[in-house]
């Protein structure tokens, strides 16, 4: 039997498990002191629900459930007599985010929903990623969506909710970049690239940052594009970061671009200009899904995005036949736990032991309570072998003791 976990998953410390409890708990509070209500949706979602989800590259990373018994051999038989699509050996899989859930739900419960819905949720996601550093199978999201309203007021609230409870955690440095996919596709329209290819012209700009001006071109030629079109989408490149004022030099649909002007006023307004606020025509985000707005926060002083998302008008409507506008933000937990481990370990608050007698449990418990204002305090019985404990306890961090028979040593002082 193997003691360690499936690569690409974590087991958590106490201590690790405590901080982590302890973002969960700041993050919700914030998120419900502006309003928005907490849900819980299951781990596993049907799998035809997400196959249709529109999750871009994400749809690759799907763990598929085997369907059970009876079903589970009919499926073997029809793949065996010559069937085709192994498809029908799988009927569930694990959730790769949450907003498939999160919109199945709400067309489920809309009728007892308010109008809009502003909800939460922060659980945990799977995807069959190829395991390495930033990139696990398990790993936690933090989402609030307003669902029910197409009004950019929706996109100020999520930025203001969201950098607010960065700040509540501590995580203070951050620039947040913001686009509009329907603007986007506009550009690419009015530079030549034809309709049924802007999908995969954006998956190949969102890497500029990555690959730089002439990756881009190169992967673009790669797939078959007019050079004519290259060499003016080469022209618009060399300009970018174009600013939102000049975007209407590359096309006449400036309707975006004004909803974009408001939400970066109006957020700025709110959070007192201490967050910079950016427009960036190069970002686009994976998710198929996403119809219009898109932003991201990146942390400028630990490097990397720390939370994105973004509007998306039509998935819901996969599940109820009808357009019903959503946006939502999503905080990178993992990425933000790390942050924070590094931070704790060289801020942490002293650990003090309390060692007490047999049946001096509630002797010892107030001597703790006399010093928990001062430090992290843990109980233990004295055990015959006095010195190996403490030696153990000098070994494990703490700084010191005191005993319910009045004994008190700090480590690493001599008397």
């Amino acid at each position: 039997m193997k003691i360690t976990p499936v690569k690409g998953t974590n087991d958590y410390t106490p201590k690790e498990a405590a901080l982590r409890d302890s973002i969960k708990d700041t993050i919700l509070s914030v998120y419900q002191s502006h309003g928005f209500e907490h849900i819980i949706t299951p781990a596993v979602e049907d799998a035809e629900n997400l196959d249709k989800s529109d999750g871009g590259d994400n749809l690759n990373l799907i763990f598929k459930i085997l369907k059970r018994g009876d079903k589970l051999k009919d499926a073997l038989a029809s793949l065996s007599e010559g069937g085709e699509d192994d498809k029908i050996l799988s009927d569930m899989g694990l959730r790769y985010d949450l907003t498939l859930p999160l919109c199945r739900f709400y067309s489920a419960n809309r009728a007892s929903l308010p109008n809009p819905a502003k909800l939460i949720q922060i659980d945990r996601v799977y995807r069959a990623e190829r395991p390495q550093k930033g990139r696990l199978r398990e790993f936690t999201q933090c989402d609030i969506d307003i669902i029910g309203s197409s009004s950019p007021d929706c996109e100020v609230e999520l930025i203001v909710t969201t950098a607010r409870a960065l700040g509540a955690l501590g995580i203070e440095s951050f620039r947040i970049k913001i686009n509009d996919r329907s603007l986007l596709r506009s550009v690419l329209s009015g530079i030549g690239f034809p309709e049924g290819s802007l999908d995969t012209v954006c998956v190949t700009f969102d890497k500029l940052d990555k690959i730089g001006r002439d990756g881009v071109i190169s992967e673009l030629s790669e797939k078959g594009f007019d050079e004519g079109v290259l060499e003016k989408f080469g022209c618009f490149l060399s300009d970018c970061p174009v600013p939102l004022e000049k975007i209407g030099k590359y096309t006449a649909d400036t309707s975006a671009a004004e909803r974009l002007r408001f939400i970066i006023g109006a957020a700025n307004e709110v959070l007192g200009g201490g967050v910079g606020i950016d427009f960036d025509i190069s970002l686009v985000r994976g998710q198929g899904y996403y119809t219009g707005t898109v932003f991201e926060i990146e942390s400028t002083e630990f490097k990397g995005a720390v939370a994105g998302g973004g509007r998306y008008d039509n998935l819901i409507g996969k599940f109820t036949g009808e357009s019903v506008p959503a946006v939502g933000f999503s905080i990178g937990f993992e990425r933000i736990y790390e942050i924070l481990k590094a931070k704790s370990a060289s801020r942490a608050r002293g650990k003090f032991a309390v060692i007490y007698g047999e049946g001096e449990i509630a002797k010892g418990i107030r001597a703790a309570d006399g010093i928990r204002n001062e430090y992290d305090v843990t109980l233990f019985l004295r055990q015959k072998k006095f010195g190996r404990q403490l030696s153990r306890l000098e070994a494990d961090g703490y700084l010191g003791f005191l005993s319910t028979d009045g004994e008190t040593k700090i480590f690493g002082v001599n008397e």
